[in-house]
């Protein structure tokens, strides 16, 4: 391949040069963030000039959701929206009562959980109900009533009681889903499949502008600050209405729970703790980001508490004596990205033992629970690879700088830690690079190493557009990747289906998502069976 082509390839597509801009650390900022984290005007929106809500109008247009599945409970989460175009969703100011139900069965005639909670203008309309008292892996169905209107009843799952048989667990794997790249036919197939939770790993929403026609979708029906980049609360919650708009993600979501964890794009662009992509001043930057991750917890059914003070996204999720599912934060506690974050080789300071992908703490939390687990198989879901996807950029093996790849001290203590203790089973899932890849995971690339896990790296729901089945950056990748298995450049998602004998992960695409009603297919079947981390493509 030529070397101009190659000059430019980056593993993240959405990763680019910073034109020259120097990123600054800002370390002692860290007290600043916590204070404006509980400021009372950090929050503050234009609803309090908003009208009041029209009246007839169906404040349900955003949909249902469940999510965070845990052996006795589920998180229920709604957000009102008589307009939600409009700023604010044309809900005004004022609060408004929420009832909500939880049934055994779809045509909700045997309610077994009813409550009633508000929906605020300080919360973007939300609410979150943490259902308690379930059974464990078992169906239920739910509803809401505002406004003197009626949602779609939405199914929802428990999760088996910890330590109990598991036959099978099915979990589909989404992320990066930019709306003006093409529609969402990866999430009506899921809807179609109805898996036992839906892991959605990051970029729900971008925050960039989108062209005045709504690019791959053709339209001119967007809130009227779909054209600039996100920079206030009210942006963002904007940019989620859009999004959740699309018949097929709402499907999606009223069928089975997700559990769902941010990338950049719900913030910024690379962003990395408190440091933005650009040279934003640091003060705007924390707010803009607390605002940010306030919308994201505003639209996503999670169990986080509200972003401030000792806000903690990571968390874990058991399965029954199948599966132990760790979800990172691999951007809130990290080092800043070094080498301009751009890819390139790897280095002193990619392999400076100060630096850290996870942070202290969430390291530590990470090697505990994989020394605890008593599962069959022990996940790692978060954002970017783990694995090195290298290529040659004009002689130089090239990695990403913003995958655990420009971390390569913080790689090493997890797997190697992992190694020691002898974990079996490690499989890692990721999102971030619009592409499906499947690697071996060890904790150096450069020299021989023991394969500890497998990782499965899933492509696009959107973004990037159609894709190829193998492009220039697929095949650069495999050529400078010897221990890539598998690879494939279409948009779709990935389908897990885990036993105690073994692991298939099915890679569904689609040919185009230019046409919303074009049908999925399978691009490749692999299996990785149980206590070896071997790996069998079909």
């Amino acid at each position: 391949m030529p070397g101009a082509q190659l000059s430019t390839l980056r593993v993240g597509p959405d990763k680019v040069v910073r034109g020259g801009l120097t990123r600054r650390r800002f370390l002692t900022w860290t007290g600043v963030a916590a204070g404006l984290a509980t400021a009372p005007t950090l929050f503050a929106t234009d609803a309090a000039s908003a009208p009041a809500p029209r009246s007839g109008g169906n404040p349900f247009t955003l949909g249902v959701a469940s999510g965070d599945p845990l052996p006795d409970g589920i998180v229920l989460w709604t957000r009102l929206a008589v307009d939600p175009l409009a700023r604010a969703g044309g809900m005004g100011a004022a609060s408004h009562r929420v009832d909500w139900e939880l049934a055994a069965d779809e045509g909700m005639r045997l309610v077994l959980r009813r409550g009633t909670t508000t929906a605020t203008a300080r919360g973007g309309h939300s609410v979150h109900v943490d259902v308690r008292g379930l059974a464990p892996a078992t169906d239920y169905f739910y509803r809401f009533r505002a406004l003197g209107e009626t949602s779609r009843v939405g199914r929802t799952r428990t999760a088996p009681a910890a330590g109990s048989p598991v036959g099978q667990l099915t979990v589909a794997m989404a992320s990066c889903q930019s709306w003006a790249d093409g529609f969402y036919n990866a999430f009506a197939d899921m809807a179609r499949t109805a898996p036992d939770v839906i892991a959605h790993l990051g970029d729900y929403i971008y925050e960039k502008p989108i062209p005045p026609d709504g690019g791959a979708r053709a339209t001119t029906a967007m809130p009227a600050s779909a054209h600039r980049e996100c920079a206030t609360l009210d942006d963002y919650r904007d940019r989620y209405a859009l999004y959740k708009l699309d018949a097929d993600l709402q499907r999606a979501h009223a069928t089975s729970p997700f559990i769902t964890i941010f990338d950049d794009h719900e913030v910024d662009n690379n962003w990395a703790a408190d440091i933005p992509e650009d040279d934003q001043p640091i003060p705007q930057f924390v707010t803009r980001h607390a605002q940010a991750i306030r919308a994201w917890w505003e639209n996503t059914p999670t169990r986080v508490s509200a972003p401030g003070n000792g806000f903690r996204a990571y968390r874990r999720f058991v399965f029954g004596d199948l599966a132990t599912v760790s979800v990172l934060d691999t951007r809130t506690h990290r080092s800043d990205q070094v080498n301009g974050d751009n890819d390139t080789g790897q280095n002193a300071a990619t392999a400076d033992t100060r630096r850290t992908i996870t942070g202290v703490a969430q390291e530590r939390w990470i090697l505990d629970g994989l020394s605890a687990s008593r599962t069959r198989w022990n996940v790692l879901a978060h954002q970017t690879p783990i694995a090195d996807l290298a290529h040659d950029d004009n002689g130089i093996r090239a990695v990403s700088m913003d995958g655990w790849s420009g971390y390569e001290a913080s790689r090493d203590r997890i797997l190697d830690g992992a190694r020691h203790r002898r974990v079996g089973n490690l499989v890692s899932i990721v999102g971030d690079i619009h592409r499906n890849i499947v690697s071996e995971l060890r904790s150096t690339y450069t020299r021989p190493s023991p394969t500890v896990g497998v990782e499965l790296a899933g492509t696009s729901i959107a973004s990037g557009g159609d894709g190829q089945d193998s492009d220039d950056q697929d095949r650069a990748l495999k050529a400078g990747s010897p221990l890539i298995h598998f690879g494939s450049s279409q948009r779709g998602y990935v389908l897990h289906r885990i036993t105690h004998t073994q692991w298939q992960a099915e890679f569904r695409v689609t040919d185009s998502i230019g046409d919303p009603g074009a049908p999925l297919h399978r691009r490749a079947l692999v299996t990785i069976p149980d206590g070896r981390p071997d790996i069998d493509v079909i």
